[in-house]
């Protein structure tokens, strides 16, 4: 279906984490039609049952014209796919939920690491994909609530940097659901520009449970922090990246402003002892780097220390 002058999308959102609840319920409530699709049978019910909760920005409120399934059987074809999953789970989730995929079935990928594009490529080809990145930020608090807990931009592109009808069209839906929407002709770069971001904060988060705004309040932190962006900015300017900003360090230190009282996705991961995407953050960083010759000796401590915080999930280490 063509979007764009007041056109209701049929939306799926693949993974009803607290992003794609944020995404779903913020869609929802300007009369798209949405539905989220997660295999966590108790938020499921949840939602359906009682209608999606959101606190926080935006304030309290229920959206009850949001549904959820835990299958995508009888949903029928899609005219937009937004992946939410975590990267590790990219193929599998895509791969269920093709029945949702028609001849002009965008599939938009908000998702965090480096590899996410390459696996729905392999699924659904490249003329579908749309990618992009938000720095919104959200928490899951139990099934059926989030709480929204940080703001910014939405930036979405085509792969090519073509500006084409269909993003600018999804960008104006994005818009008026209260997501600051950007169309640009270098979507890699910005999601190199968050992993960079995401590389500073979410591992060091899941270690310490600091909450974002925390990082930046200890000396300790917030070295750990500078020290682990400056190892990944020598990486994406050694593979040729162009990336949108100059200070990663200040960057990254802004973003722990802005989400100050954000639980990062890698913590909300360790809390709810949940297999992390520490390898497409902070392990893509080092196998690039090992790669290229440039040594990440704090980035592969942080990989390694979530590495073992995860496989002794259960245990009484502490």
């Amino acid at each position: 279906m063509a979007i764009g002058g007041g056109g209701i999308l049929k939306i799926a959102i693949l993974g009803a984490g607290a992003m794609g609840c944020l995404y779903g319920g913020k869609l929802a409530e300007t009369g798209q039609d949405v539905c989220l699709l997660d295999i966590w049978e108790e938020h499921v019910e949840a939602i359906n049952e009682r209608g999606l909760k959101i606190e926080g920005i935006g304030g309290d409120r229920v959206i009850t014209n949001v549904k959820a399934v835990t299958t995508p059987v009888n949903l029928g074809i899609a005219d937009l796919v937004i992946i939410f999953v975590k990267a590790i789970v990219t193929s599998k989730a895509l791969k269920e939920a093709i029945s949702l995929i028609g001849e002009n079935t965008m599939v938009l990928t908000l998702q965090n690491g480096l590899g996410n594009i390459e696996k729905i490529i392999s699924v659904v080809g490249r003329e579908k994909i749309i990618a992009g990145v938000t720095a919104h930020g959200s928490t899951m608090l139990y099934p059926g609530k989030i709480r929204h807990a940080g703001t910014g931009d939405t930036n979405i592109g085509e792969l090519d940097g073509t500006i084409t009808d269909r993003i600018k069209n999804l960008a104006e839906v994005f818009n008026k659901a209260g997501f600051k929407t950007n169309v640009v002709d270098n979507v890699l770069g910005f999601i190199w520009d968050k992993l960079i971001v995401n590389i500073g904060i979410n591992a060091l988060t899941a270690i310490t449970g600091l909450k974002n705004g925390q990082l930046i309040e200890f000396k300790e932190t917030e070295e750990l922090l500078e020290l682990s962006v400056l190892e990944a900015v020598e990486v994406a300017k050694k593979e040729g990246i162009k990336l949108n900003h100059v200070d990663f360090v200040a960057y990254t230190k802004k973003v722990c402003e802005l989400t100050a009282e954000n639980r990062a996705s890698m913590l909300q991961d360790v809390s709810n002892k949940c297999k992390t995407e520490i390898e497409v953050i902070n392990g893509a960083i080092v196998r690039k780097g090992e790669k290229l010759g440039i040594p990440t000796p704090v980035n592969k401590v942080l990989l390694n220390l979530v590495s073992v915080i995860q496989q002794t999930y259960g245990s009484d280490r502490w």
